[in-house]
């Protein structure tokens, strides 16, 4: 499969008074940002067979926009993209097959940890995204034996390639 892990874009910050943090949704320069971002997405991607976010609303509304980009399809909410549960996230991609490409949209720390992850190592800090940035990455069997990576994109660049 090829995994594209996407990191939702700038949302209100946490700890916004009346605002329980999986409320929180993106702000107007997180939304305008994330749509050259997700042009950019498009350029080097073909449409994902599937997006997958998780339920939180900042990662919905990122998901939205990369769909719109793309032209397709939904995405799927999954709460093992909340969970930061890597056994959970992967119960959930295995089913999918070898030749798909999943574009998944979540939250730090657990989208540096399942790239940490499935690159071998446990040094997840180095690997911080930034809010809109994308990941992707070849994992030729089930998760757990792990894959590669094939780029990395920080989402200034996204959005220039947009």
């Amino acid at each position: 499969m090829r995994l594209l892990v996407v990191r939702h874009a700038i949302a209100v910050p946490h700890g916004t008074p009346g605002v329980a943090d999986n409320d929180r949704p993106l702000t107007s320069e997180g939304e305008y940002k994330f749509r050259e971002a997700a042009a950019g997405l498009a350029r080097v991607l073909d449409r994902p067979d599937a997006l997958l976010t998780s339920p939180w609303l900042r990662a919905r509304q990122t998901a939205k926009i990369a769909a719109e980009a793309w032209g397709g399809p939904e995405p799927t909410q999954t709460d093992a993209l909340a969970s930061g549960s890597f056994e959970a996230q992967a119960a959930v991609l295995d089913e999918y097959p070898e030749d798909a490409t999943v574009a998944i949209f979540g939250h730090e720390p657990w989208v540096s940890q399942l790239v940490a992850r499935l690159l071998g190592t446990r040094e997840d800090e180095r690997l911080t995204f930034k809010k809109g940035a994308a990941a992707l990455l070849d994992v030729p069997g089930k998760l757990a034996k792990g894959g590669s990576l094939l780029w990395y994109l920080p989402p200034k660049l996204l959005r220039k390639l947009g």
